[in-house]
């Protein structure tokens, strides 16, 4: 995987059982935010994201973009 640096925000596109290969890559990143889309929504993941200090959201990307709320 790539090593990045000052990542704000994830937004997943992944169905659950895909995320999990990339739970520990993702919390590396140490984002500020994930962003689950419709369909993605994960409560496995989102306490390893509340243990890492890692703000998350069910939302729509798009929508959100589209409305100026990302």
């Amino acid at each position: 995987m790539i090593d990045y640096k000052a990542i704000h925000t994830v937004t997943l596109y992944l169905n659950p059982n895909r995320q999990k290969a990339y739970y520990n890559y993702i919390v590396s990143l140490q984002p500020k935010r994930v962003i689950f889309n419709p369909g993605t929504e994960n409560p496995e993941f989102y306490n390893i994201l509340k243990e890492n200090n890692i703000a998350f959201e069910a939302a729509c990307t798009l929508v959100l973009l589209s409305t100026n709320q990302y």
